[in-house]
């Protein structure tokens, strides 16, 4: 998992006013009342008769307790932030009651998560994010005092980290519309225009995705929540008896598909699902299972916790030269594995948000419904990010280098923090001049328009890659070498 690590002010009203009186106050209690304490207890050791014994222990208590107390006060006051990172949250001192006077709580003593909404349109919503730990006590947060950047973090650690968290079905409907809005799915931008044309001419018909809490393969598999959906397949997060929590990845054949192409469809699935299964790689999120019910096609896959590249890069921007090399090692390694398979497989949907990093630093490959060729084709849907897919794998040629041509495009973005143009060779060094020439000119070799141009096979980009990273770790005892004496 990557590491997320947030301090999120909480712009809490009541801290705001506190801060202001004690700002105000402070010539009294920072300057005068010290003075004050300092003056008569010279007074008092150069006559000691001047001051009756219980008068001054009550004096000196007060002047003590006085500038004691506003200390106090200044620091609940200014403690307005919510620190999350992997290991939990830390709220803010003036929550010590409510929480039993435990300031820190883990991640696994997180039970329950719901909101209480009285103004959820737009992108200021406003109401309160409840949270209830199994040691005791609870927490409650204005959602409306958070920017939206980092209430969207806040509501990705609670799902990602909070695996004993059970949120509630209105939390989970805010998530998503919440995600949505910020991404702008709603508005139409000329990405969007271009994915309508696309979705015009490459599908047939939409669907309408399962809702939470409808039960597969009688009973045993319950959905959670949609992760994701579009033109006719969906992703859902899901409880499945036997194995916990795992992703399912749904397909449908269009209606108004004859019985021919239907006939097609189904043989291709069961071909293909049944060969993913088989797939035996660590750093790939494991096909379970395959069904089909209702009219619609399901694979089963591991979940797998962590925290998606795009999202990595969308809290902390461009990533240095170095890691990137490293990741892409990992995933060049990973195609090779699939390509390698007779016949190959070709992924056709390798994207950021398709691969996360566990809590062992490992890219972790996690969507595996668009390497079925059964959604790329038979049911007539285009797979992949626009900026991602490559000339061959626009027309409905896609091939083993349609995936090279995919992880150039992760690496531009993994280095430059945006995107890359689409249906053109990319060079990050032109958006980040730290960049060097060799990883500037892998990246342009893997996105070439032509799939001669390219690298071969995903091997060759791994063994490139090896060795820059090889190169990288040989520099860093000569970075951190002593001086030399003089």
């Amino acid at each position: 998992m990557a590491e997320l690590e947030l301090t999120i002010p909480l712009k809490s009203n009541v801290c705001k006013v506190g801060m202001g009186v004690m700002a105000i106050l402070m010539p009294v209690w920072a300057i005068g009342i010290p003075f004050c304490l300092g003056l008569t207890t010279s007074m008092v050791l150069r006559n000691p008769n001047v001051m009756n014994p219980l008068a001054a222990i009550m004096f000196f208590s007060l002047m003590i307790l006085i500038p004691t107390v506003s200390v106090i006060l200044a620091a609940i006051f200014e403690d307005d932030v919510l620190l999350v990172s992997k290991e939990g949250i830390a709220f803010p001192l003036r929550m010590l009651g409510r929480l039993g006077f435990r300031r820190a709580r883990h991640w696994s003593d997180l039970q329950a998560a719901s909101i209480q909404l009285t103004e959820s349109s737009g992108k200021n919503p406003k109401g309160n994010l409840n949270l209830f730990f199994g040691s005791g006590g609870n927490a409650t947060v204005q959602i409306d005092k958070f920017s939206s950047n980092d209430l969207e973090q806040l509501l990705l650690a609670i799902e990602i980290w909070g695996s004993n968290c059970k949120r509630d079905p209105e939390l989970i409907q805010f998530h998503n519309q919440y995600q949505n809005e910020n991404r702008g799915v709603e508005s139409l931008s000329y990405t969007q225009m271009w994915e309508e044309e696309l979705s015009r001419r490459f599908a047939s018909t939409s669907f309408v995705p399962l809702e939470p809490g409808h039960v597969l393969k009688n009973g045993s598999l319950k959905v959670l929540r949609q992760l994701a959906f579009g033109g006719l397949s969906a992703i859902y997060l899901a409880q499945e008896d036997k194995k916990g929590v795992v992703v399912l990845k749904e397909a449908v054949i269009p209606p108004n598909s004859d019985e021919s192409q239907r006939a097609k469809a189904l043989e291709m699935f069961e071909r293909e699902a049944k060969f993913l299964v088989r797939l035996d790689h660590d750093q790939i999120a494991k096909v379970h299972d395959h069904f089909q019910e209702d009219g619609r096609n399901y694979l089963v896959l591991d979940y797998i916790r962590g925290q998606d590249l795009r999202q990595l890069v969308k809290q902390n921007g461009a990533q240095p030269e170095e890691k990137v090399v490293d990741w892409g090692h990992q995933i060049s390694d990973i195609l090779a594995y699939l390509h390698d398979q007779n016949p190959p497989i070709i992924h056709r949907d390798l994207t950021p948000d398709n691969l996360v990093l566990d809590n062992e630093g490992r890219v972790m490959l996690i969507d595996f419904g668009a390497a079925n060729e059964f959604v790329g084709t038979a049911t007539g849907t285009l797979v992949g990010k626009q900026a991602y897919i490559s000339p061959e794998q626009l027309r409905g040629k896609a091939s083993t280098s349609s995936d090279i041509y995919a992880l150039g495009g992760t690496l531009y973005f993994l280095l430059t923090g945006t995107d890359p143009e689409a249906l053109s060779a990319s060079r990050p060094r032109s958006q980040n001049e730290s960049v060097s020439s060799a990883v500037d000119d892998l990246v342009k070799q893997c996105t070439e328009m032509e799939e001669h141009d390219r690298f071969p096979h995903a091997r060759d980009i791994k063994a490139v890659l090896a060795k820059l990273h090889e190169e990288n770790l040989a520099k860093k005892p000569a970075e951190v070498e002593p001086a030399a004496s003089t």
